[in-house]
């Protein structure tokens, strides 16, 4: 029998098993590979640093962020990948990577506009296309990712968010974040009493409040950025020759 595994990460809201990018990355994992974790909640986390979760604690090991916590399960032969090619494989890397540096910074602020996180959404729904998940049929790591870092984006209500908007308009992306919540969290991530998601609900409207103070100060800066006076380039003036200078000039020019 294997030894028990237990996930601890943040909490859910907005119909998701949890608003945190990393935590859904693994819960998603784990749905996709059939790993049996137990999954426990930790409310205080939103009190302390994000880099506290996900943990995945075993009877002998304790291992945290996304990647090695995904490792880790592939040796426990829980594997969501094991039927890709390399070149899949190597899509998968490359793609995982576009995502930590291009989107997430956007999520975690999500209130700012970010142009590379744009251009990351476009390249993810190019990518995926109509297919059902990015390398056909069955979901894999990649799927995981773009769940983890796209779901709370796509379904947590902020106010006046320009990225929020432009995911909303990739049908494909919001396809694939809906296809993933019905099929595998239609019953929570691992089961949340109501009292402690009456906590965890608690906790959000206090980040929701947070959050959108947060963006009605940086509309008024940007307001008042756009209010400044600018100073516009100056314009060299342009010197015209008489006839006989500019005769003379062109002797200049050709004598040796």
């Amino acid at each position: 029998m294997a030894a028990p595994m237990e996930l601890s990460c943040w909490g859910g809201g907005w119909g998701l098993p949890s608003v945190h990018s990393e935590s859904l990355v693994v819960l998603a994992y784990a749905k996709f590979s059939g790993a049996p974790l137990k999954v426990t909640i930790i409310d205080s986390t939103w009190r302390g640093s994000r880099g506290d979760v996900p943990i995945l604690t075993t009877e002998d090991s304790i291992v945290s962020k996304p990647a090695n916590i995904l490792n880790f399960l592939r040796k426990q032969n829980y594997d969501a990948d094991c039927e890709l090619s390399a070149k899949q494989g190597a899509d998968t890397l490359a793609y995982t990577a576009l995502l930590e540096e291009k989107l997430l910074p956007a999520v975690l602020h999500t209130f700012w506009i970010y142009r590379d996180a744009k251009e990351c959404l476009n390249l993810l729904s190019n990518r995926l296309g109509t297919s059902q998940f990015f390398f056909g049929d069955t979901p894999s790591t990649l799927d995981a990712y773009v769940f983890g870092f796209l779901a709370p984006l796509y379904k947590v209500h902020f106010p006046r968010v320009h990225l929020q908007k432009h995911l909303k308009q990739l049908s494909n992306l919001c396809r694939l974040c809906d296809d993933i919540l019905d099929s595998y969290f239609r019953h929570g991530p691992g089961g949340i009493s109501p009292a402690g998601q009456e906590m965890v609900d608690a906790n959000l409207r206090k980040l929701t409040q947070l959050v959108n103070k947060e963006s009605n100060l940086i509309e008024k800066m940007d307001g008042n950025l756009r209010q400044s006076p600018q100073l516009l380039p100056r314009k060299l003036p342009t010197l015209k020759l008489t006839p006989a200078e500019e005769e003379s000039n062109s002797l200049q020019l050709l004598s040796p």
